[in-house]
């Protein structure tokens, strides 16, 4: 590509950030408290939710991942989207009522499931920072590849502009701005990737062009004759996890107006990615008939953007492509700032922020994450390998913990723990045994099993937990007050205690 080519879609991107850092500055400008800079307020309507969560999810492992993903193995690439679209579903229906209780963090949440207890609080707390981080990380990368490829950029230098792209708005605005500026790039998004799939279907020949352009077994169902049955069932399940686990969504919930609002925004959001699915599968053939020798599958959404289209197209879906890096990058980045200020400050000092430095204080950390997660997007070369890796190493124990300690009144913090330990340590265990790797696909399925079985042996053997719901509600709703989180999440609190006595408690004895 030639230097005017180049200035055209620097000049692009220099323009969104700009408008976003405009929305960053109005928001700003709203922003009193803590509150409403790392939990917009907690009055997030059905569009703004079902818009950021959308965007989130068609994020960088639904554009480039996926995209790279079915240039090698076909229809397989649809298997993101099915994920996503079942993670949406089921975290609906399982977690979208915690909302009437008030948290702030996903940690929060956990130890609520057992008793207040602070070691899970605290345990959680840390590896769920680590997991904000590295799906940061992820984000950052995807886009400096993608940018980078455009635009001739250094890949380092693209990290670092992709990382300051979405951190000045975010630092700026908070969690509003990020939920405004999501809803954006993700029309954006959805408009530039249908155009984009769209016509490279045409270039290709169609259906039976895109068929004939890859190996047989690539076009079978979701081409599972490609990645094999299991690898392809894993694959799927780990994006699912994915959302499930991911404190990002958690946020979103948290944030709602109410849990009427979670639950009609997720059911939009489940039913219009599921149809988003395909495409990512479409490009990615496409790619592969028109251009057979990329070096880096990660790089079948540029080539397309860059091949088929003239460069001021080719503008627009560098900004729908990057889109989907910033709106999931700055969802995970106030993800991590809130349990750092919330729980892992808590866990370190013994105290918690005092209110009128936190938004001072979320900016400070927001700058300090963000700087951490350039040094996790070294960690992979595909997008893929690194989400799968993170997501069953981190992630699949922390589901099970969580379903275990909500849903099972025998489950205690000890159990809790080892299902923590436990899919961690199977994952990397079949992460490094290449044979148990080939079989699975990658680790999630080992991963929640053994997490299943420590957190259930170890509950059976130590003791029923002596706090029950209702107190494990007002103790951490006394200490959440210690921020200036609003009158209205403790009157909810308060309000709910008899509604969570007669959901969910345990007996005395438990």
């Amino acid at each position: 590509m030639n230097d005017a080519t180049n200035l055209i879609y620097l000049g692009s991107l220099a323009g969104t950030v700009v408008l976003m850092l405009g929305i960053g500055v109005w928001v700003a400008r709203r922003t009193s408290s803590g509150e409403d800079f790392l939990m917009a307020g907690r009055s997030l309507n059905t569009p703004l939710l079902l818009g950021t969560t959308l965007a989130s999810l068609v994020g960088t492992g639904s554009s480039l991942g996926a995209v790279g993903f079915a240039y090698e193995n076909g229809w397989a690439g649809g298997l993101y989207g099915v994920g996503g679209a079942v993670g949406v579903l089921v975290l609906l229906w399982l977690f979208a009522d915690v909302r009437k209780h008030g948290f702030m963090t996903f940690s929060e949440e956990m130890s609520y499931y057992y008793g207040a207890s602070r070691v899970i609080k605290g345990v959680v707390s840390v590896v769920l920072f680590l997991a904000c981080v590295g799906w940061l990380g992820a984000h950052i990368m995807g886009g400096a590849l993608y940018l980078s490829y455009l635009t001739g950029m250094d890949p380092d230098t693209a990290k670092v502009a992709i990382a300051v792209g979405f951190g000045l708005y975010t630092v700026v605005g908070g969690y509003l701005a990020v939920v405004i500026t999501d809803a954006i790039q993700g029309t954006i998004l959805f408009v530039g990737f249908t155009f984009l799939s769209v016509l490279a279907l045409v270039h290709a020949g169609g259906f039976e062009g895109i068929g004939r352009d890859v190996p047989e077994e690539a076009t079978s169902m979701l081409g599972l004759e490609a990645v094999g049955l299991l690898p392809g069932i894993s694959l799927a399940l780990v994006i699912a996890v994915g959302v499930l686990a991911t404190p990002s969504y958690r946020q979103r919930i948290y944030s709602a107006a109410d849990v009427r609002t979670v639950r009609t925004s997720f059911a939009w959001v489940a039913g219009l990615f599921g149809l988003f699915a395909m495409l990512p599968a479409i490009a990615g053939m496409a790619a592969r008939g028109l251009e057979p020798g990329l070096e880096n599958p990660d790089m079948a959404f540029p080539y397309l953007a860059t091949t088929l289209f003239p460069v001021w197209v080719g503008a627009f879906l560098l900004i729908a492509g990057l889109s989907a890096t910033m709106s999931s990058g700055d969802s995970d980045a106030i993800a991590g700032v809130t349990i750092l200020l919330r729980d892992v400050t808590h866990l370190v000092t013994g105290r918690l922020p005092k209110a009128e430095h936190m938004v001072a204080y979320s900016r400070i950390a927001l700058t300090a994450v963000l700087g951490l997660a350039l040094l996790f997007s070294l960690m992979a070369t595909t997008i893929i390998g690194y989400i799968e890796l993170m997501v069953s190493t981190v992630l699949t124990g922390l589901l099970v913990a969580s379903i275990l300690g909500k849903f099972w009144p025998r489950a205690t913090w000890q159990g809790g723990l080892a299902s923590l330990v436990g899919g961690s340590a199977t994952a990397l265990l079949v992460h490094n045994i290449p044979a148990w790797g080939d079989f699975w696909g990658n680790p999630v399925i080992p991963s929640m099993l053994a997490a299943l079985a420590a957190g259930i042996v170890v509950s059976l053997v130590t003791p029923r937990r002596a706090v029950s719901h209702e107190e494990a509600l007002r103790l951490l709703a006394e200490e959440r007050a210690e921020l200036d989180v609003g009158t209205k999440v403790r009157d909810e609190a308060t309000d709910e205690k008899t509604e969570t006595s007669d959901e969910g408690r345990t007996s005395p004895s438990d």
